[in-house]
């Protein structure tokens, strides 16, 4: 049984290269990286988390003369909100037509196909429902901005499990579908 679970490494990476960024500002590339590898991570480790970094915009890159400084991005938070915005739209549009096609596509898939389908569907319609509590969350707490898109993704996540009940291989794809969902679940330990 799978759950969803942070990785902490990542994250402790991440953490020790935009503290030392942000109490080193003066560091260039060079500089940086001796600061870092190899006491708390190794060179390819470091330049894999820093791009991973720049992918995020966390943090941006400028050039003086040949010399690389990095800084962390000063309007972040204003820019994660808009990209999750963003994302969370796009998913959302792009699982409706999937579902849409999916009346008339499903029943002709062979059945490693529909569950990996309903999986795939199933679990980001659940991400995309959680993009928007984090907007609502962020916007404004103590109203739901985005009741209308929770309700739609309520239904066609109800719409998918109707498609496997009639589906004629039922009785494999519903309990392979639900088990995968799990690690969306809370895990049972928090009532302890």
């Amino acid at each position: 049984m799978s759950q969803i679970k942070p990785n902490s490494e990542i994250y402790e990476r991440e953490r020790v290269i935009l503290e030392t960024i942000k109490n080193y500002p003066e560091l260039h590339h060079n500089a940086l990286l001796k600061k870092i590898v190899p006491e708390f991570m190794a060179k390819t480790t470091f330049e894999k988390t820093r791009d991973s970094l720049l992918e995020k915009e966390i943090i941006i890159v400028s050039h003086k003369g040949n010399m690389k400084f990095y800084t962390p991005v000063k309007n972040f938070e204003e820019r994660i909100h808009h990209r999750i915005e963003q994302n969370t739209n796009n998913s959302y549009h792009d699982l409706k037509l999937k579902i849409k096609k999916l009346d008339t596509d499903y029943s002709h898939k062979d059945i490693d196909d529909k569950i990996s389908i309903a999986n795939f569907l199933l679990r980001n319609l659940i991400l995309v429902d959680t993009g928007f509590t984090l907007l609502d969350s962020v916007k404004n707490p103590k109203k739901t901005l985005y009741r209308d898109e929770h309700l739609t993704v309520q239904q066609l996540i109800d719409h998918v499990f109707e498609i496997i009940r009639q589906d004629k291989d039922f009785e494999i794809i519903f309990p392979t579908t639900v088990s995968n969902l799990v690690g969306f679940v809370p895990p049972t330990f928090l009532d302890k």
